[in-house]
């Protein structure tokens, strides 16, 4: 017996021409958690619904580990959490996340993710979200994807944009006191395959299979 016996995520893993995807280990998120202490976006600017930045970097760090933690350990394949550790050439650069409610019968995922400041502005936000829109489509056969961006999140609104999302709607929230507007993005798979960017490998998924409700 070993740890893929129990927890055969562990060895799912997706390939791009310069990134791994993988559920981190103690190490990887050792790395993460350092990597949202320096800070993962200008901190003049607020892009997450839960403004899990606005606080110390020691509690940023803390609340990295948590929040991986916390979806470990509420797993359920009708409610799941997935977020991969990314790495470039063996560095650590940021995580991509993927997620789901009842996706057996929904077939639908939302993505989230960010990247230390470090690695912004290289492209690695497309492939990362590329890479998980792989997964969902090609090997989860999901029908949509979902995902959303503040107005002022020109970043993640270009990265829906190449990869073929299109409009869904907005929301309005209150981000630090002030009225925010969300734009919401949808992707079909048919539009999903009409926007494939980068070559993606997937290993070890059908071992995961049960755990993402799919037999």
């Amino acid at each position: 017996m070993n740890l893929l016996t129990h927890w055969p995520l562990a060895g799912l893993r997706l390939t791009t021409p310069r990134l791994e995807l993988r559920l981190p280990n103690l190490d990887d998120l050792a790395a993460l958690a350092s990597l949202a202490a320096d800070g993962v976006h200008d901190p003049a600017v607020q892009p997450f619904n839960v403004a899990w930045t606005d606080v110390t970097p020691e509690q940023r760090a803390q609340n990295v580990l948590q929040y991986h933690w916390r979806c470990w350990s509420e797993w359920q394949p009708e409610n799941w959490v997935l977020n991969l550790a990314v790495v470039r050439e063996g560095i650590v650069v940021g995580t991509q996340g993927i997620s789901a409610r009842d996706f057996s019968v929904r077939r639908e995922v939302g993505t989230g993710s960010w990247l230390g400041r470090a690695y912004h502005r290289q492209g690695l936000g497309t492939e990362m979200r590329a890479a998980v829109l792989h997964l969902a489509f090609a090997g989860l056969g999901a029908q949509h994807a979902v995902s959303g961006a503040y107005a002022d999140n020109t970043a993640s609104l270009t990265v829906s944009r190449k990869l073929g999302y299109q409009e869904d709607g907005i929301e309005r929230h209150a981000v630090r006191a002030k009225p925010a507007v969300l734009h919401r993005l949808r992707l079909t798979a048919e539009q999903w395959q009409q926007h494939r960017l980068a070559p993606v490998k997937v290993e070890g998924l059908s071992e995961c299979l049960p755990w993402f409700g799919l037999t």
